[in-house]
């Protein structure tokens, strides 16, 4: 969980609030990623053609969340996958969510 919480607090603009058993990580009051702590687990926004390619190729990894507006959520179980694999898709549920002037200003620049 610790990798998570570095990433995301390395991204700009990114908010949380804390509900009783999960956090929600937003960026300009939209979410992009939740993180539950007991299961070791978040929640991050991506494409549907990620979500179901990525629960394809490691449904050990990675489960289907819900889709929503044309996104699919995937959860990630977090002791089961390496950091740089996680900073892009933390990147990735951030830039999909972020609004377009935030992305021009960071570019590609993944956390790290």
């Amino acid at each position: 969980m610790a990798d998570f919480l570095d990433l995301v607090a390395q991204l700009p603009e990114v908010g949380s609030a804390d509900a009783q058993s999960w956090t929600r990580f937003d960026v300009s009051g939209r979410a992009f990623g939740y993180l539950w702590p007991r299961t070791c687990t978040v929640g991050l926004k991506q494409t549907i053609v990620e979500q179901l390619a990525l629960v394809a190729e490691r449904p050990d990894v990675f489960e289907v969340q819900f889709t929503s507006g044309g996104f699919g959520w995937v959860v990630v179980y977090l002791e089961r996958i390496e950091r740089d694999e996680l900073a892009e898709l933390t990147f990735e549920a951030w830039r999909l969510t972020a609004p377009e002037s935030l992305v021009d200003l960071r570019g590609d620049e993944l956390p790290s």
